[in-house]
């Protein structure tokens, strides 16, 4: 078969190749200035040093929990699989600024009259590859491939919203352990009151309605503490769905991790710019789709332009197999066409303004999402700001009612107080013990809302570089 490029030549081609996307009809893009507060833009001495989640959590079993998260959650697969599917489509919109080549071989047999002919050939075409003079198809491949970043940040956003939760939910747990073994203990100590109540009632030094309110607060333990198994099991249940898998035994949490540190401070400086914000995987997918509408603007623009394609063959044919590839069997041809938009009714400035539309729309979009990224960064802080205060003032109120009851237990039994007083001192003591937990969970869950509202971890955001 005699070369293709002798019937088309090489220069054509190279020149076509070299003239497409000349011209680029997208407007130029510009990073928008963050919709926040001046005070957020101004750079403090040192950047947040935010650890990945690994170096994150200083417990191994809530290590493992958030690794099981990362392999078996569904909305994290779903979320990698819409990665592949934006890499599939950036790959199909971007092969179109490449010619594209195929080969067709047939064989026909007639016959009329007594007489049968036969027809035999082989065609190498390129099939109506369009030159790109305005930057229609390049423009569609960029705003592709935008579409591609952005998914690969959403999906990271979804991964570090489900380390979050899935520590979060952990910490519950550990919270309404500790929080059932204090009503456990607040029962047996209830149940010891009753027993010297009754005692003394057996010998004529109290009423009976000392017994019966005796009695009472047993029985309101009792269904305090009853109340436990079932929301320590809705807990286990919340966290297993995180995971999407069933909690192995070796992962669980225990009652005294509620008031232990199993998670890392996040180091902040005085002040957190909006560079940081910008680091965020939902901001940053934001503004992929903001390019990706700047990109659709030349598109659309390039669409009102004219467009020049070319149509080309090379082949060989014979009334024979074996003459298929002998000398003066080739045939070539070679046909540009151009295609003029006179009159559309407007479709196509309609479509410039409706793409146009979009950016706007975008662009409120990235500005809403700095500034929800800013109110939450700046929420957590200000929880922060008190926590150590609150931390300190309440485990000193929780001494302050230990001594109380220990002196209320004392003087009840020297019949110098009354059933009243030791019964409150008792409700003191849990109201601080559940204050206690209650705030240590507060002060864990806020580091963890840190580490997510800061962005998670950005050792793994060069991760998003490989989606392209």
């Amino acid at each position: 078969m005699a070369s293709p490029t002798r019937f088309l030549p090489p220069q054509v081609l190279t020149l076509a190749l070299m003239l497409a996307g000349c011209v680029n009809l997208a407007p130029d893009y510009h990073r928008p200035e963050p919709a926040v507060p001046a005070s957020a833009s101004a750079a403090p001495a040192a950047e947040p040093a935010v650890p990945d989640w690994p170096a994150m959590f200083l417990d191994e079993r809530l290590r493992g929990a958030v690794a099981l998260a990362l392999r078996e959650n569904r909305d994290l697969r779903v979320a990698a699989l819409q990665v592949e599917q934006a890499r599939a489509a950036f790959r199909q919109t971007d092969a179109q600024r490449l010619p594209a080549l195929g080969v067709s071989a047939g064989a026909t047999r007639s016959g009329a009259a007594g007489q049968v002919t036969q027809q035999v050939s082989m065609q190498l075409a390129l099939s109506s590859f369009e030159l790109d003079f305005f930057g229609r198809v390049r423009n569609l491949s960029a705003s592709a491939e935008e579409s591609l970043l952005g998914a690969a940040e959403s999906r990271r956003s979804v991964q570090i919203t489900l380390v979050a939760e899935t520590a979060s939910a952990w910490l519950t747990w550990a919270a309404d352990l500790e929080r059932q073994r204090l009503a456990q203990q607040t029962l047996e100590s209830q149940q010891r009151s009753l027993a010297l109540t009754r005692r003394r009632h057996a010998a004529g030094a109290v009423s009976g309605l000392v017994l019966a309110q005796a009695e009472t607060a047993v029985q309101s333990a009792i269904a305090e503490a009853a109340a436990y198994p079932a929301t320590i099991a809705q807990d286990r249940h919340a966290l297993e769905l995180l995971l999407g898998a069933a909690l192995p035994a070796d992962f669980e949490p225990r009652a005294d991790d509620a008031l232990a540190s199993v998670s890392l401070l996040v180091d902040l400086p005085a002040g957190v710019p909006s560079s940081v914000l910008q680091r965020r995987p939902d901001v940053l997918a934001a503004e992929h789709a903001l390019i990706a509408k700047h990109a659709d603007i030349g598109a659309a623009r390039a669409a009102r332009f004219p467009s020049i394609s070319l149509t080309a063959s090379a082949g060989t044919g014979s009334s024979a197999l074996s003459g298929l590839f002998k000398a003066g069997s080739g045939s070539w041809s070679f046909g540009p066409s151009a295609s003029l938009p006179i009159f559309d009714g407007g479709a196509r400035d309609a479509a410039v303004r409706q793409a146009e539309a979009s950016r706007d729309i975008a662009l409120a979009t990235y500005d809403k999402t700095v500034q929800t990224a800013f109110r939450e960064v700046a929420d957590a802080l200000a929880v922060r700001a008190t926590l150590a205060d609150r931390l300190a003032a309440q485990q000193a109120l929780l001494a302050s009612a230990e001594r109380q009851l220990r002196l209320a237990e004392t003087q009840y039994r020297a019949g110098s107080t009354t059933q009243l007083d030791l019964l409150d001192a008792q409700r003191s003591l849990m109201g601080a013990q559940q204050a206690l937990v209650t705030l240590r969970l507060s002060e864990q869950l806020n580091r963890i809302t840190l580490y997510k509202v800061l962005g998670g971890g950005w050792g793994d955001a060069g991760a998003v570089a490989a989606a392209r």
